[in-house]
């Protein structure tokens, strides 16, 4: 059964609207634990709008599963990610103007720079992954540079499922499972993120080798409903159990 890693950055964010310490997104991380959660995600960015130095601290000195600092490939981020040490690193596409981040990491373009971060963050223990589109030469280009695994982004996916249903998502969900097949057949670690949930995410289950999902944004949003333990333990419930397999 493949992992839930729950991603707090959403949480951060309400807090940083009014400018107080609450909601606290330590306390969601602990939340999610305790309901299921394998994994916990926060996203350290350059303008720091969401999540904080001081997160990510206090994330990896509280929480008992796994911390995946996702990233820029910067020296300033490369240097917090070895003095914090987090269980991985998920090295990541950034633009200061984008609401979320919008595609996959260019790993042929920037394959330089890439191994080289792997190669210190390997070196120091940190697990690596890349978050790149599911296309032939984008994997193979993680494979080359070093990568532990790869994070495949699932917003065509999820775009072209919310607009047309899953027969409207046929062309990208069939590129994801091409890609996590060739991913496999490397050695990579396959995962997976961005714009799943509840509706849209028992198709993706069916990826070869897929270890973990990375959700943030739909299960801080169930929560405002539901509260954050049950939105957990219902994503956790169909991941183990999803409809479409039975």
């Amino acid at each position: 059964m493949a992992k839930l890693g729950v991603n707090v950055d959403h949480v951060a964010t309400v807090r940083n609207a009014r400018g107080t310490s609450f909601p606290d997104p330590v306390k969601a991380a602990l939340i999610a634990e305790s309901h299921g959660a394998d994994g916990i995600t926060a996203h350290l960015r350059e303008d720091r709008r969401h999540i904080r130095d001081e997160d990510m601290a206090r994330l990896k000195a509280s929480i008992t599963t796994r911390l995946n600092m996702e990233m820029a490939n910067t020296d300033e981020m490369v240097a917090i990610a070895l003095k914090l040490k987090p269980y991985m690193v998920t090295l990541v596409p950034e633009r200061r103007e984008e609401l979320t981040t919008e595609g996959g990491l260019d790993v042929v373009r920037f394959e330089t720079g890439i191994t080289e971060t792997v190669k210190k963050l390997e070196t120091a223990g940190i697990h690596v992954s890349l978050f790149i589109e599911p296309s032939e030469e984008q994997i193979r280009a993680s494979h080359k540079v070093g990568a532990r695994m790869v994070e495949f982004h699932t917003g065509v996916y999820c775009g072209a499922f919310e607009s047309g249903g899953l027969e409207g998502a046929t062309q990208a969900l069939d590129a994801l499972l091409q890609g996590a097949r060739l991913g496999v057949s490397l050695g990579l670690g396959i995962n997976a993120g961005h714009g799943l949930n509840c509706d849209n995410v028992e198709p993706i289950l069916a990826m070869e080798g897929l270890e973990e999902l990375n959700i943030g944004h739909s299960l801080i949003a169930d929560a405002i409903f539901f509260g954050i333990g049950p939105a957990v333990e219902r994503m956790k419930a169909l991941i183990a159990t999803p409809v479409l397999a039975k």
